[in-house]
């Protein structure tokens, strides 16, 4: 099953543009794969597909900080079609 999270520190300024792009694609491509929202000590914001970022396809990095490089529509529409 895949495992699709959006990682954010308490009040990130971005984390509502990445959920609005997030729904968007999801309703595109007629996915319901959920989407579990994690708040705690990461790269803010991240969406992980099992545990890798899908902007930069690492490993999520274990250490909080404010990130700009948000994913792109088609990378979040790539992560979706699997």
């Amino acid at each position: 099953m895949t495992r699709l999270q959006l990682l954010q520190v308490p009040g990130c300024p971005l984390v509502e543009r990445l959920v609005a792009l997030v729904d968007e694609c999801r309703a595109e491509v007629g996915s319901d794969t959920a989407v579990e929202h994690l708040v705690g000590e990461y790269p803010s914001p991240t969406l992980a597909l099992d545990g890798v970022d899908i902007a930069t396809g690492l490993p999520v990095a274990q250490r909080a900080y404010c990130r700009m490089d948000l994913p792109s529509r088609e990378q979040v529409l790539a992560a979706l079609r699997g």
